[in-house]
């Protein structure tokens, strides 16, 4: 029975998550607002319409397979309860590491020597 409750606090817990997602690939691509392109510490990166389309896409296709699992599972009931918690996770994780890598890319990271990203050497 706990089980059964959990598998449907996640299947609606994925509602948010997409529309929030969903919201953020529709402010990059229709507003041209790029204040939450590739955030470090809250802070977006000094050229962020220059990553603006990789943040889109991932948020664009992370918002449109959830919002597919959704529809699997609530509407047509396509999915096993297995195969759609596989999907919804992964496409959750892929998420959060691709925006990860984006951001630490954008805001330059520590480069092969050591050094971070614009410092000069000495």
């Amino acid at each position: 029975m706990s089980i059964f409750i959990l598998n449907w606090v996640f299947l609606l817990a994925l509602v948010p998550v997409a529309f929030f997602w969903l919201r953020r690939a529709w402010r990059i691509v229709v507003r041209r607002d790029f204040s939450e392109v590739a955030l470090k510490k809250g802070v977006p990166p000094a050229d962020a319409e220059r990553y603006a389309p990789y943040e889109m896409i991932i948020n664009l296709i992370g918002g449109v397979v959830l919002v597919g699992v959704l529809v699997a599972v609530l509407g047509f009931q396509a999915l096993e309860r297995e195969d759609w918690i596989a999907v919804a996770g992964s496409t959750l994780w892929m998420k959060l590491f691709l925006s990860f890598a984006l951001s630490r890319q954008a805001h330059g990271g520590i480069s092969a020597l050591g050094r971070k990203g614009g410092e000069p050497k000495r």
